[in-house]
């Protein structure tokens, strides 16, 4: 089901290791503008942080394909999702060993996150997964 807008952006960033460092970037600059309050903001740039960073290490694409981020904003909430080329898995947090430092990612986003999940993409083959944050105005 796709949700009416208010507002939406999009990019593509190649899949590389400087791909979550340059999401927070476009975030960043795009909350901004849209004068999303602080909280939700930084919020939703660690939810986005998270997923393209899973999308990189687990994406099951060869390195260089691309990376689709959407970031929208409708009825008092904000969605950041992240489209790979990698097939749709079933997506569940991880339980990780205290001084294990990978493994977390998925834990972040459901403790974070008001709803969150993984869909089919709506063009070509892989999966978007997504996360929402509450916000007003």
């Amino acid at each position: 089901m796709t949700l009416p807008c208010a507002d939406e952006k999009s990019w593509i960033l190649p899949r590389s290791l400087r791909a979550p460092g340059r999401a927070r970037a476009l975030l960043r600059k795009q909350l901004a503008t849209w004068g999303v309050a602080p909280e939700p903001a930084a919020t939703a740039e660690l939810l986005l942080s998270e997923l393209v960073t899973n999308a990189v290490r687990h994406g099951r694409a060869p390195q260089g394909r691309y990376i689709g981020v959407r970031l929208a904003r409708y009825d008092g909430v904000l969605r950041v999702e992240v489209a790979d080329a990698g097939p749709a898995v079933k997506l569940a947090p991880q339980v990780v060993a205290d001084w294990d430092e990978r493994g977390r990612g998925l834990a972040i986003v459901a403790a974070l996150a008001a709803r969150w999940g993984c869909c089919p993409r709506l063009h070509g083959i892989g999966k978007a997964v997504w996360a929402e944050v509450p916000v007003r105005g």
